[in-house]
Order: C-alpha cells, then structure tokens, then sequence
C-alpha cells in the first residue's frame, strides 16, 4: 500500500511506513529545483553537419548539465494596477500536459528524412524546418514517452493528477502504427519500436522491443488532435499518391524542390530516404537524386503504416482508435456519436472534478479543407471554421452561465508571443492562415468576453511559452486570460508540464504551472535522446552555440475573477502542503517529496532541521522513531 499526504500540520510517524518503492530522483523533476543545461560550445570547435550523429554526443554539441532550476515567481500582468498579490489558500485542480511527441515510424518509406539529414552546419531550411523533417531524436520517440509517463506515476505518488491532458502531433506522419504505439505506450503494452522487416530489433538500442510502464490507471487522461495526426508530414494531403507509398515498399519520390513546396509530394525527380535500422546512429539511406539510381530503392512493405486519415474534412478513423485502449477513460474524451459532425468530431468538453467547478472545453482547431496546391502553412496552420466557432462558443456561454471556471485546450496556439525571450505578437494571420475562417485577432476578442476562462493551453511550437491577454476594459481585469504553451517530447528541451489551479486567500487564482524533465538514466535510449535533441537545436541553427539557457518557464499565472465566480470557489480545493510518500527499505525508511522537508529526532520537543532536497532522505535506524512534516 502506498503513502501520500498532503501535510500541511500533520506529522506522520515512521509506523506509516508502505513497501512500494519509488525513483530516487522523483522529487528534483520539476525544473522549479533543478533542470537541464546545455553546456557551451567553445569557437573552436570543428563544425559537424546534422548527420554526424556519432559525434552528438562526443563533441560539445550534444553536452548538458543538471545546473539550478528556473522560477519566475508571480507573472501580474492580468491583475488591477497596484495589485500586491495573495497567498495560496486551496487546491483546486491539478493535472499533466504532454504535447508533440511526433512517434515515428523511422524506416517508413515516406517520411523524407533526408530534407535535414542532407542540411550543412547550422542550416535551418525553410522556415526553420529541418530538424522537423530529421532530428537523431526521433530514434528513439516511443522510449521519450515511456520515460515520461513513468516520470509521471512518480510524480503521482507524491502528488496526485486529476487527469492528464494530449495535446496533440502524437503521430509524426499520421501511420496507424505511430498512433497505435502511442497509444501502447499509454496502456503499458510490450513495444516493438520498429517496422517492415524490423532490421537491428536484437542489437541496435533505438529498435530493440521494451515493456512500457503504462500510465497509471488511475490517471484518466484526454486527447486533442494536431496536424500531424491526420496530415502526411503534418502539412499535406494524403493524396492516392502518399496512401499507396506509405503501405508499399517504394521510397517516395518526390519534387526536387522539396516536400515543402505545393504539390511537392506529387513531384518527381527525388527519392525521399528512409532510416536504415541496422545501423546504431539510424542512417538515412535511399536519398537523392532519382537519375543517380538504377532501380528504385525499396524497403520491406509494412500495411501497418496505412495512413489515420483518408478524408481530411473529419479525423473519424483518428477518434475512433482511441476506443481501442486499456486506460481511462474509454475514448479519452472523444464521443463516437460525433465521429459524422465533420469538422466537430474531435471537439468535446469534460468536467474533470465532481466538486469543483472548472470545465475543460477541448478545440479541434486543425486544417478540415481539402485545397490542393497550398503551401504546409495552410495545412499545418490553425482553423476554427464556422461550425467549431459557434461550438466554441456555445460552450464558453454555457460554462459562464454556470458559474464554471474553463481551460480551453487545443494544438495550435492563438497569437502567441515569439518566443521565451521575445514577447512580441504578430496579430492577425501568425498561425490562422485562411481569410474564410476566425482570425486570431476575432478569436482573442471573442475569448475576452468570457471572463471565467482561466487559459488555453496548447503545443504545436515545441516551446514552453506563456503568453498574457490582458483584458481591453481595464475596469473589468476578469477578462483577461492567459495561454500556455506545452513544450515538446521529441526537441529540445523535450519537457511536460504539471498544472496545478489555485485558490488564493482574496479568492483570485493562480495557475501554477511547472515543466518537468522525464527521468533519463544514463545512457539509456532516454539520456542518448536527450543528448541528441540538444545537439540538434545547435546543428539546425536553431539555438546558439554559446546559449546555455534551459528554455524552460515555470511561473505563478494570476487570475482576477467576478464577484460571481469568487463567492462559488470560497470554500472549494483542498488544503495545500507538501505532497510526501514513506516507503520502507529493510531497517531504514525513504521519505520522497517535493521541495523542502523538515525532521526532528526529538519525539516530544526540539528544532527542526532542514533536510536537503536531494531525495530520497534516508533514516537511519538511530533516528527511525523521527516524525516528519512539511516546511510551512
């Protein structure tokens, strides 16, 4: 039997102890204590193209350190003028977000990995997009999430989720065999991370099979539908043409201009390279110029790489597999009775909690329009159509009618701000690209007259971002809200993040939200990730060779709400205080928690020491007889 107690007052002897045990790093996996650094690259070093991955992580490109977590502290920009603040009262909701972690099927013949892996040093391709199309990160994608989900259960233990929140892209090229890994991965099943003739399954690392830890079943978690799930690479129509490569043996041919160009998948003139799973660094082979072939290459045909979505105008073959799972709840969120409302099936609502008011309203805000000839823009861009709009916002009115805080959850971001470091916005068409539908500017407008939303949350960018919209009427702050973005499971810095919505004493709320590094053992096929995502940001030309920066944001968000919404959440949460769990090894006892513990060995009286916050802290049996608190 397990242990975990929220104790704000209450001390727990060492009787309590359970015989469960749990990772020693679980308590320093939120960034808040500790995360991941890159170390810089000196000048001199000799530069190295992207497919040079057996020198990621022997040369300074791919090297990080564990160095001092990151806290922002409280973020205002919501609140009154002159508001100094309030303590944290309650709890009201806390959950994990995991977005974008692009399962790829490496040896599919239709991937086209070759648009980075042919890049030059620091050659980021058009629109930054290389490391898209090839990172040696994507090797190892079904490892990165078993790694995190696990991380996930022990955060569980000391501090339990309400659910779990997807948010989308969990497919790279939208294969059923990438959804359905996914998807095994979540229900803890045996892997086997390979495909065709499953070349290197006994002794290349990235394609030997593994049994996945599975999340823990009493997390229910939901699911939003990116771009990537339904489209070929994320930003093409699954034309006759794709439908049959991905199920046959030849390598795609297409356009030498490139996939990113319209109508570059109906090209000719160049063979799209596929992962050669026999080699330990995942050679991309089979690539180039078609006159430099004498027949066309081949792999062994797989009819598991079929893609999800046929019909772009509704992912019903995309929802319908998520009734084919062992966790919880069935369907995670989607509702087969919508699975004919076109662009409306992977839009729903739920309500995670039985007594607190907040509503979760998931958007489907991803391309329903079949225009060929487009740029990727168009289809990997954001959409809310007339349809999803007035469902949109029916919903809000109905949860502001009903006194309900609301999250809105989607793939794509509206209007964020650039980046981590530049807070500047493109209103208007930065990710809503068609004229015919909402704008992001409509859309920040239409989400300021509900004031009871708290914040969207999104992925799609790979970064960890938080953006402010203020409220126009600065005598009514409650209609601002905030929008936060999930960082991705396959780049750097390959993070989730745990939220957690707090009740204040004035009855305002805080949105705490932390990212979170999945454990990595060392050199394991999650540590070899990690090293190659971070070489990849530097080889790409992405990140600078001198940035050392951890690109992680962790922040108190605060929310002001109507007298209304204040008056129904008084007495709603539970009390706050560290989240502790005591397992028994032989004579001694572990005590694993979060943040700071305090213990005195003096039963009746005495000071209390504190203890450092590497976990877990271990009793001796002179001292076995400690009680144990939380730092106030």
């Amino acid at each position: 039997m397990s242990i975990f107690k929220s104790v704000p007052a209450r001390i727990m002897t060492a009787s309590a102890f359970s015989l469960l045990a749990i990772a020693a790093q679980a308590a320093q996996l939120g960034t808040r204590q500790q995360t991941i650094l890159p170390l810089a690259v000196p000048p001199e070093t000799p530069a190295i193209a992207p497919s040079n991955v057996s020198q990621y992580l022997t040369t300074p490109y791919g090297t990080w350190t564990l160095g001092t977590g990151t806290n922002e502290g409280q973020n205002l920009a919501l609140m009154p003028a002159g508001y100094a603040g309030a303590t944290n009262a309650a709890r009201l909701l806390a959950f994990f977000s995991i977005s974008d972690v692009h399962i790829t099927d490496k040896e599919s013949p239709a991937q086209v990995p070759y648009v980075g892996w042919r890049a030059g040093f620091q050659e980021s391709g058009p629109g930054g997009l290389n490391q898209s199309a090839y990172s040696p990160a994507m090797l190892y994608s079904t490892f990165r999430l078993d790694a995190a989900v696990r991380t996930i259960n022990a955060l569980h233990r000391l501090a339990p989720f309400d659910f779990g929140m997807v948010l989308g892209d969990i497919c790279n090229s939208s294969q059923y065999n990438e959804l359905r890994w996914f998807i095994d991965v979540m229900d803890g099943q045996y892997i086997v991370p390979s495909s065709g003739d499953h070349a290197g399954a006994d002794d290349v690392d990235y394609q030997m099979p593994f049994q996945a830890a599975g999340l823990d079943r009493s997390i229910p978690w939901y699911e939003a539908i990116g771009n990537h799930d339904q489209y070929w690479m994320g930003i093409g129509l699954p034309t006759p043409k794709i439908q049959q490569a991905l199920i046959g043996s030849n390598v795609l041919e297409i356009s030498t201009n490139g996939p990113l160009y319209p109508n570059g998948s109906e090209g000719t003139g160049m063979y799209g390279g596929t992962v050669d799973g026999s080699t330990p660094y995942g050679d991309v082979v089979d690539w180039g110029p078609t006159n430099l072939f004498a027949t066309p290459p081949t792999v062994a045909a797989d009819t598991n790489r079929h893609t999800i979505t046929q019909d772009s105008t509704s992912p019903t073959n995309f929802v319908r597999e998520f009734f084919n799972t062992a966790t919880l709840p069935q369907g995670h969120g989607f509702n087969l009775a919508e699975t004919n409302a076109g662009s409306l099936a992977a839009c729903y609502v739920f309500e995670p909690l039985t007594n607190v008011p907040i509503k979760m309203i998931v958007l489907d805000d991803t391309c329903k329009t079949n225009k060929p000839g487009q740029l990727p823009t168009y289809y990997g861009g954001g959409w809310v159509d007339a349809a999803r709009y007035a469902w949109l916002t029916n919903e809000l009115q109905k949860g502001q009618d009903a006194d309900q805080l609301m999250i809105v959850a989607c793939h794509i971001p509206i209007n964020p701000q650039a980046n981590l470091f530049d807070t500047n916005q493109s209103p208007g068409r930065a990710f809503y690209v068609d004229p015919g539908n909402e704008t992001e500017t409509n859309l920040i407008a239409t989400l300021q007259r509900y004031p009871n939303l708290l914040m969207v949350i999104a992925g799609h960018r790979h970064l960890s971002v938080v953006t402010p919209f203020p409220s126009p009427d600065p005598d009514h702050p409650e209609n601002g809200f905030w929008e936060v973005e999930i960082p991705s499971l396959r780049d750097f810095p390959q993070q989730f993040r745990t939220l957690e919505i707090l009740r204040n004493a004035d009855n305002s709320v805080s949105i705490l939200t932390t990212c979170v590094d999945p454990v990595a053992e060392s050199n394991s096929p999650t540590w070899k990730a990690l090293g190659y995502a971070v070489g990849a940001c530097r080889l790409f030309g992405l990140n600078a060779l001198d940035d050392t920066s951890s690109h992680t944001y962790n922040v108190e968000l605060v929310k002001q709400l109507t007298p209304a919404m204040q008056a129904k959440i008084a007495a709603c949460g539970e009390p706050l205080g560290r989240k502790v769990a005591i397992d028994s090894t032989g004579t001694n006892a572990e005590i694993h928690f979060l943040g700071d513990l305090q213990a005195t060995t003096n039963v009746a009286s005495g000071s209390w020491d504190v203890v450092a916050q590497d976990s877990p802290y271990v009793a001796d049996e002179t001292n076995r007889a400690a009680f144990y608190r939380s730092a106030e």
